[in-house]
This record gives C-alpha cells, structure tokens and sequence, in this order.
C-alpha cells in the first residue's frame, strides 16, 4: 500500500533533527560485533537450574525485539526453566548461516532464506516453530515524485546488497506487476548505506525492509509523505515475516527447551501489544550503550505493528501460526525466485507442534491494546 502510515508525520518531524546522526541501530547495546548483548535478567539469574539458551537476532537490537527483552524480564523464560541470552545478528542469510552451524540454539529470521539454506545444506536442516511476523516486510522504497506505481520502475536504477532478500525476489515482484526486469539497473552497496544511496539520489529507489528502510529515510530528513512503499505483500507475493528457527536436530534433541521458549516468547508479544509503549521503554532500558534513538525505534515499531505483526490472519489463527496453503505459495514463489533445485513441502519448513493451545496465542482484545504514543 503507498504512502501508509500518515500517523508519523509528526515523529518524522522530531526525526528530522536527528538527520546527522547514525542510521537506527546502529549504535545500540547489542551491536558490538565482539560481544554478546545479554539481556541484565539473564546475567543475574541466580538459579543454575536454568537452561541457557543462546539466541540470535536478525539484525540489530531493536525495538522490534521487545517480546524477547519482556519475555526476559517478566520471567517467563525463567518460568519455563530457560536462561535466555541473545546476541545481534548481521543479516537474515548470516543468522541463518551460523544458526546452522550450531553456534546458536535458536534465531529469528525469514523462512525464505532458510530455504536456500536447506537446499544448500540437507544435512544441516533449519525450520520455523513460529512465525510471530505474519507478514513480510519486503519492499521496494523510491522518494521520486515520478514512481508513483511498480510499473514505473522500468527503466529505473535500484539499489540493495547483494543477498539482499526483497532483491532477489524483484524478478518475482516485477513478473507480477509487469514489469521487465531486465529493464532495472542494480547498484550493489553495504547494507548501512542503502538509504544514503537514495537519499543522495544515486539511485531512484531501494528494494529493503520497510521496518529498517523507513526509519533511516525518516531520520535523514524526508517526511512519510515523500516516501513510497510498495510492499510485496499488495502485489501478488504473499510472504510472511520473520520466524523463530532451530536447527531440526536441535528441536528434535530438545523438545521441551523449544516448547517452552515458544510459550514465554508468544506471552512477551502479547504484552507488547497490550502496551507498546511499555514494551518500547523496556527495549530502551535493555540498550547497555544508552545511545539508541528511541523516535526512531517508535517508528520502526509502528510500522510493524500497523503492517506486519496485526493482521485479519493472526487475528484469525492466532500468534505465531501460519495458513498452510498460503505458505506453501510462498514456498512454491521463493523455488522460482531464488532457483532451489527441488519443491520444499510446507511441513519440511514449518511445524506447529510447539505452539501454545490457540486460546493462549490469541492477540490480545482490541479494548485491551493501548495505542503507540
């Protein structure tokens, strides 16, 4: 949908003042790449009945990682018997790498990268035991008063890395809105400068996230009116977001340990989305460098909130479940997209044995979510 969330023109306001600063994130606690950002709660568990669990993040820490931090504090990983740690992560493809590797127990990331990994390594087999993020955040982003549709990107000159994913999905996206993508031109940069690159003009627009895309153009001085998002999601590719994986020897090693993190996780998501305002000052108190820009975490939650997470879907079957049929679509779409060399099944990816009982999933009532103010 183009030009959502007209909600943040305020925060953009406030963001514009920040436009010299880094982009969001990218000073927070988690992302020393030499160190673990471990949440205080676990450091000071005194009870070494606890299981430790290792976990990493996509990407950064962010306010996106609120149900974890809640989870933390609130103690239900503790209730469960788990001592949860979590460190930053640099990327779906390199989470999903070195979750492979059994460096860690349990990481968030997309179910469509996985998948390349599978196909590249049977033998080290990932799936999803939730998919709290019910939809993708995939997006191609432009501030060109001329694109007002994906058929106008003919001819155009996008950036992205080069693993990135909603990149290596555009073919997809173009065959959908008919565009030939032959006719684009890619610019390859670091992930940290893929904003700059649009914001500079070097290139008309930027396939990305939108929760990490949207911030960092907000932040550099556009307003949400000079943006345009074209997400995946209202063109024919119907993907869903961020999962949580295991490595399925570590799943089926150690049962309770995902069950468990799976209920506590769900619960810290149903507080988040009671009160996102708590649950954004928690991911604040969390930050050890004190340097995160919480106007720009509001609104990478916002949009994830509005767009992704609070969906007519998730209300239906509750957090952290998928609609089988509308996944194996998905699945079906990433072996053209991304060239696998065989046709996955829903259940080689997924499985909802580890979910809660629907009825402890559920989101929680609309009179009982507070607004992100």
């Amino acid at each position: 949908m183009i030009k959502r969330l007209s909600r943040f023109m305020s925060i953009a306001a406030s963001l514009a003042l920040l436009a010299s600063c880094s982009s969001p994130g990218a000073n927070t606690s988690a992302n020393n790449p030499s160190s673990s950002a471990v949440s205080p709660a676990a450091n000071t568990n005194t009870n070494t009945n606890l299981r430790n669990v290792n976990v990493q993040l996509a990407f950064l820490f962010q306010s996106l990682d609120a149900p974890l931090i809640l989870a933390i504090n609130n103690g239900y990983f503790a209730a469960e018997g788990l001592n949860v740690t979590y460190e930053r992560g640099f990327g779906n493809v390199d989470t999903i790498s070195k979750l492979g590797t059994g460096k860690f127990d349990v990481a968030f990331s997309d179910i469509y990268n996985t998948l390349e990994f599978n196909d590249k390594n049977p033998n080290d087999k990932i799936i999803a035991v939730a998919v709290p993020i019910n939809k993708a955040p995939f997006a191609v982003l432009t501030l060109d008063d001329a694109i007002t549709s994906p058929q106008n990107l003919a001819g155009k000159t996008l950036g992205a890395p080069a693993g990135d994913g909603p990149r290596k999905l555009f073919p997809l996206f173009a065959k959908e809105t008919g565009v030939d993508p032959n006719s684009v031109t890619w610019t390859t940069m670091e992930p940290r400068l893929r904003e700059t690159f649009l914001l500079q003009g070097k290139v008309d627009a930027i396939s990305a996230f939108s929760t990490s895309a949207l911030p960092s153009l907000l932040k550099g001085g556009k307003s949400r009116d000079d943006i345009k998002v074209f997400y995946y999601n209202d063109f024919g590719l119907d993907f869903y977001g961020n999962a949580i994986l295991a490595k399925e020897s570590f799943v089926q090693q150690n049962p309770d340990v995902i069950r468990g993190f799976v209920r506590a996780y769900l619960k810290g998501m149903q507080d988040m989305l009671r009160n996102p305002n708590a649950a954004l000052d928690a991911v604040i108190a969390a930050d050890q460098s004190k340097l995160m820009d919480r106007e720009a975490e509001k609104v990478r939650l916002q949009v994830a909130l509005e767009d992704l997470i609070i969906t007519p879907e998730a209300e239906s079957l509750g957090l952290g479940a998928v609609d089988p049929q509308r996944l194996q679509t998905s699945i079906t779409q990433t072996v053209e997209g991304f060239g696998l060399s065989s046709q996955p099944t829903v259940a080689d990816i997924f499985t909802d044995e580890f979910l809660p009982p629907k009825e402890e999933r559920a989101l929680p009532p609309q009179n009982e979510r507070q607004p992100l103010s």
